[in-house]
């Protein structure tokens, strides 16, 4: 039986998620969650052992109150971690299953001794990286203590590497109701798409997952953020909490939702490249479209910065407000612009991959969409549109549900859950990492080279 205790720390975000590996004939029963905006996170898990299957059992989030600086600030996210942190442990370890034997060693108590004895965990795994230090120290501080208080292994795991195994723990959750393999294979395609990140990446295993593509200034979901934030108009940004503002881009773009997602990619790269003239007399270029050699517009890179400065143009360029039919417009054209960049990088990086693998075993047949940003549903239907005009309509897209796209406990569960299977543990002299990449050519080395494994 495996049994992890996880805690999750980045950005804000929390968590504590047990998976207990064993075999059992129960029927299946949906996972719930408590979820409070986007931010702390705990999550209690069961995973099977013979069957690969996975139960959530709970599943919070708290979020700092960041909303007056519009965006997280790192001393109200500290404090907050600091405050939150063990309160959310004690509600985690008495979601945890009952133990036969109160009495027993492999018992834990809740509630100061008090609560009914639980089952211990076999091993406590956390979020090592990538991330803001001190919030990442302050979970991997916490994990540590309670592997030594239990006597179990840790597991630091990486943040990066969890969002693409996340379609696994959905599979896993999937299996309890069915008999299936744990679900993308490898090899698969990975894009990370978040406030901070934006990288394509070839998932060959478990711990290798070579980076194909990366931004070059600023990341995508930073870049619809910004976008938001001069389109959006006044009373919107104040009648919300959030602290990203992608979601309200979305909604305000597209208010009726997917029934208005009229959408059917280019053709051919000329169409791509091409500037879309508005009825406004302003229109978006193409991100390194308009270069002065011409040679980045097939570059395998990222670049959202010049988008993010021509909105800002658009906006601020004016001699009267603008109208709210305007804003719409605009909002669809970011986001469009936006998103067919990130596709058609996914598409060159296909064709490459077609040419260098040609036994159907090394080939990629799946697509994973993973980040905050991939919750976003014009995303979605962008990427289904390239692929089926580009000539690879047999890939399958997955993404994550909206709850375990943006950053959470469960997926670090996971992580470590298929790390500690593979043999992995953490020493206890580990320390965060503010950077950690994915990708074992890295100077870093990646997840492997990052050390303190034994």
């Amino acid at each position: 039986m495996n049994s992890p205790f996880s805690t999750q720390t980045r950005m804000g975000d929390l968590g504590i998620v047990r998976a207990v590996c064993e075999h059992s004939g129960e029927a299946f029963e949906p996972p719930w969650a408590q979820e409070l905006g986007t931010g702390r996170v705990i999550s209690t898990a069961d995973k099977e052992k013979v069957s690969p299957a996975a139960k959530l059992y709970f599943h919070k989030k708290i979020t700092a109150k960041n909303a007056e600086y519009r965006g997280v600030h790192p001393i109200v996210a500290l404090e907050s971690h600091n405050t939150q942190l063990a309160p959310l442990v004690a509600k985690a370890i008495e979601a945890l299953p009952s133990s036969v034997n109160t009495a027993s060693s492999n018992s834990v108590h809740s509630d100061a001794g008090n609560g009914p004895g639980k089952k211990r965990p076999d091993f406590v795994t956390v979020t090592r990286g990538p991330g803001l230090l001190p919030c990442l120290a302050s979970g991997l501080n916490t994990a540590k203590g309670l592997a030594v208080a239990w006597h179990v292994p840790l597991v630091g795991v990486n943040h990066m590497q969890a969002h693409a195994l996340t379609p696994r723990l959905v599979s896993a959750l999937e299996a309890c109701s069915q008999s299936r393999k744990r679900e993308p294979q490898f090899p698969f395609l990975t894009l990370l798409v978040s406030g901070g990140h934006t990288m394509l990446v070839h998932s060959k295993t478990l711990t290798n997952h070579a980076i194909l593509a990366s931004t070059t200034d600023i990341a995508i979901g930073d870049f619809i953020d910004k976008a938001a934030r001069f389109i959006l108009p006044d009373e919107v940004v104040q009648s919300s909490d959030e602290i990203m503002y992608g979601r309200l881009l979305e909604r305000f773009a597209f208010p009726d939702g997917a029934n208005e997602y009229e959408y059917t990619a280019p053709d051919t790269r000329a169409e791509e490249m091409t500037r879309k003239a508005s009825k406004w007399a302003w229109a978006l270029a193409a991100p390194l479209a308009e270069t002065r050699s011409g040679s980045k517009s097939k570059a395998m890179e990222f670049s959202f910065s010049g988008a993010g400065s021509a909105v800002k143009r658009v906006c601020q360029g004016r001699d009267e407000a603008m109208t709210l039919d305007e804003r719409v417009d605009l909002a669809q054209e970011a986001l469009r612009v936006g998103f067919e960049h990130l596709a058609s990088r996914t598409i060159m990086a296909l064709r490459k991959l077609d040419k260098v693998h040609t036994l159907d075993a090394e080939k990629i047949h799946t697509l994973v969409v993973s980040g905050g940003v991939a919750s976003n549903f014009f995303l979605r239907k962008v990427l289904r549109s390239y692929l089926d005009t580009w000539g690879f309509a047999h890939i399958r897209l997955i993404f994550p549900p909206p709850s375990l796209c943006t950053d959470n406990a469960a997926m670090i569960a996971w992580t470590g859950t298929e790390m500690y299977e593979a043999g992995f543990q953490s020493d206890l002299n580990c320390r965060a990492m503010r950077k950690w990449s994915i990708d074992p050519n890295a100077e870093d080395g990646g997840i492997i080279g990052a050390g303190c494994w034994k």
